[in-house]
């Protein structure tokens, strides 16, 4: 069975996470998104929110590709996590540039690790290139609209986390 592993912090889950999600899936029978229980980087949501937010985005997907995905949250390092869910691979989305520079350090780093788990990246598609949760958090803090960047159920919770009227 081919299994990878997508990692992140997911805080929220946006569109360009999903894109990445769906493609990934189209390369293996499992792909386990695995949510990364970041303490130092004071998510928004909750572990519980964001696995939440994942499952009932990936829901969809599970029904339309012959993929089996799982939510799985870790806060050991990202090689033992891959090891500990079977992963052979690694999958990274890129975005730009300077998402390269620091997944390549990674990627050499993890290879020390575990010489035995590759890392394979996909390019976001165009049109979710400009997609970071970072700014979609700041753009739904001013009031500004998310929709274009996030699922309706995720632009409710935003909403409702940070008390915006729809």
């Amino acid at each position: 069975m081919r299994v990878a592993l997508y990692p992140g912090t997911f805080d929220p889950i946006t569109l360009g996470h999903a894109d990445i999600i769906r493609r990934a899936c189209l390369m293996v029978d499992r792909l386990v998104i695995g949510v990364a229980i970041n303490r130092d980087k004071g998510p928004l949501f909750s572990l519980e929110e964001r696995v939440t937010m994942i499952k009932t985005d990936c829901a969809k997907l599970t029904e339309q590709l012959d993929t089996e995905i799982v939510v799985h949250p870790f806060e050991n390092l990202l090689i033992d996590c891959a090891q500990d869910v079977g992963a052979q691979t690694i999958v990274r989305g890129l975005r730009a540039v300077a998402d390269f520079e620091y997944e390549y350090q990674m990627v050499g780093m993890n290879r020390m690790l575990n010489e035995d788990v590759e890392t394979v990246f996909l390019m976001a598609d165009a049109k979710y290139q400009p997609i970071a949760s970072k700014l979609v958090k700041e753009i739904a803090r001013l009031g500004g609209d998310v929709s274009k960047f996030v699922t309706p159920e995720v632009r409710r919770a935003l909403l409702e986390r940070l008390q915006h009227p729809s």
